[in-house]
């Protein structure tokens, strides 16, 4: 799935990285650790989190995470907007919740990880 399709989707605001709209992802997951992010991620995923501190942004980068999208409305500050462009990840924002946004993903085809990491 497309991140434009996705953005379209989940009526998501792109704030960060709008011109790498066409990178494809196969897998979402959801977490405000960033310690299960780093444990579960495989490449090609979508990160949803509550987390707005800079930390995400520099989490995704280490995992090769296409893009951050913000749950309940939320919004990062500058510095993780800037360090999210710096390195070539797509920030949106959703009004959902973490759980909507992730059936609504799932339901779409995008894939989940468990926590042995396989692919559901």
């Amino acid at each position: 799935m497309y991140l434009y399709e996705i953005r379209g989707i989940l009526d998501a605001e792109v704030i960060a990285g709008k011109s790498r709209m066409d990178r494809d992802v196969e897998f979402a997951f959801g977490a405000d650790l960033m310690s299960d992010v780093l444990a579960f991620v495989n490449e090609r995923t979508v990160l949803l989190t509550g987390l707005t501190n800079p930390q995400v942004v520099r989490t995704a980068e280490m995992m090769d995470i296409a893009a951050i999208i913000y749950v309940r409305g939320k919004r990062p500050d500058t510095a993780s907007l800037e360090l999210a462009e710096e390195n070539g990840i797509t920030i949106m924002c959703t009004p959902f919740t973490l759980y909507t946004t992730s059936g609504i993903l799932y339901r779409a085809g995008l894939k989940g990880i468990d926590e042995l990491g396989a692919v559901r």
